[in-house]
């Protein structure tokens, strides 16, 4: 059974190609989602690794790790909450 784990406070130069190898050294990756703006498509500093086997040893190996001087924050990742999408109230203005 796979498990997605949240990885954050990334390196802006930070690759794919990169994070998959990273967590690789723990089990097997099967996909790697670097978040980025959706106006500007720069990095954001986080994002998604879903690994089949070894998520455990790679949180617990990865969270606080230094990658390029920045220290990761490595946890398994939470379900999305429902709508998805931010609503602003219309009293506030």
């Amino acid at each position: 059974m796979s498990k997605k784990i949240y990885v954050g406070n990334l390196p802006f130069s930070s690759t794919e190609s990169q994070i998959r190898e990273l967590f690789s050294r723990y089990g097997t990756v099967t996909s790697v989602n670097l978040i980025t703006d959706r106006e500007t498509g720069r990095p954001r500093g986080f994002g998604f690794v879903e690994m089949d086997g070894g998520a455990e040893q790679a949180i617990q190996a990865l969270d606080k790790s230094d990658l390029d001087g920045r220290p990761l924050n490595v946890n398994e990742a939470k379900p999305r909450a429902e709508g998805g999408s931010r609503s602003f109230s219309r009293d506030r203005w």
